[in-house]
């Protein structure tokens, strides 16, 4: 369990040791001393080299920025659609589940979620791993576990859980790369669902979420299939209301249902091919580049919403899901894949 980070403690104390901003040296902290606790006596991780990743990692305050100001709270759908929805990303999308279909076609069987879902949060996160992030992982959960009091729980257990699977995983855990908020790998899997949904797919013996297709595919759908993802289900369906009188009083929904689908009929919500009457679904309304768009969220959709938590990410995964299989098809005719 304290070989790789062991051996990191010793190639630390062999380069000159680059200090903490004026927060001061995280390992010195009192919630520093407090993990570094955790670490040895719960996790069993090595606790000298422990510290001395802590006193390697620096404060960013442009995190802490970006942080209080995340796209998904100041962008309305009209502007946060054309950021992920393009005729680019759905053929590279199709094109990727084509270079690895039988990947694919294994996870789907396995875990019940279409290969276009996957294959679009992987598109949303990093664009196929295109862009993975520019922030170290160590510094980003370091800076937000100790400096953003907002969520420094959640933070500082992340960073926990990163320490402990970079032992695990023998990852190099002063070096990897990824958001600004410490995920990771194509699927930007934060430290503790990689830890506890990241699949070994090859069956090489390490679940590795930035090289191995196997691992990446097979780790988006066990996580959505832990989260409740239901097999050959729909996701979301355009909804209009056909009478206004009781709109106001419908609650919107946002990361889970509000309602049976018969109490939303009554209110005068309808859609093409309704669900069962007994369906939890959730009434969602976005401000789209051509007015007020209303759509009814079905389980599925708020499953995704388990990935990030904003309805604006849900819808542009569906979306993206819905471009990449319609890439697919037109492929298969012959046609351009793009269009």
């Amino acid at each position: 369990m304290t070989r790789s980070l062991s051996l990191l403690a010793l190639a630390l104390t062999c380069v000159p040791m680059i200090a903490t901003a004026a927060t001061g040296n995280y390992a010195e902290r009192p919630e520093g001393k407090a993990l570094l606790e955790r670490l040895q006596k719960t996790d069993g991780v090595d606790i000298d080299a422990a510290r001395a990743l802590l006193e390697d990692a620096e404060y960013q305050p442009k995190i802490v920025a970006t942080m209080r100001k995340p796209a998904e709270r100041t962008l309305t759908w009209a502007d946060y659609r054309p950021i992920f929805l393009q005729a680019e990303r759905a053929r590279k999308g199709a094109a990727y589940i084509e270079e690895h279909r039988a990947l694919f076609d294994g996870a789907e069987v396995e875990y019940g979620v279409p290969a276009n879902i996957i294959a679009a949060i992987i598109g949303v996160e990093t664009k196929y791993g295109a862009f993975i992030g520019r922030d170290r992982v160590l510094d980003a959960l370091a800076t937000l576990g100790f400096d953003y009091p907002e969520r420094a729980d959640y933070f500082i257990k992340e960073l926990e859980n990163f320490v402990v699977l970079c032992v695990e995983e023998d990852l190099a855990c002063d070096r990897e790369i990824g958001s600004y908020a410490g995920a990771m790998g194509l699927p930007q899997f934060m430290p503790s669902s990689y830890r506890a949904y990241a699949v070994d797919g090859n069956d090489n013996g390490k679940r590795d979420l930035w090289e191995e297709p196997a691992d990446i595919i097979y780790s988006v759908a066990n996580y959505l299939a832990e989260h409740g993802w239901q097999r050959d289900a729909r996701v979301a369906l355009p909804a209009w209301i056909g009478d206004g009188e009781n709109l106001d009083a419908i609650e919107r929904s946002s990361r889970k249902p509000a309602y049976r689908w018969d109490a939303l009929d009554r209110l005068g919500v309808r859609v093409d091919d309704p669900p069962p009457n007994d369906a939890q679904v959730g009434l969602l309304q976005f401000e789209g580049a051509h007015g007020t768009e209303y759509w009814l969220g079905l389980n599925n959709f708020f499953v995704i919403t388990t990935y990030n938590h904003s309805p604006l990410y849900a819808m542009a995964v569906y979306q993206l899901g819905q471009e990449i299989a319609y890439a697919r098809q037109n492929a298969a005719k012959g046609g351009d894949p793009a269009r």
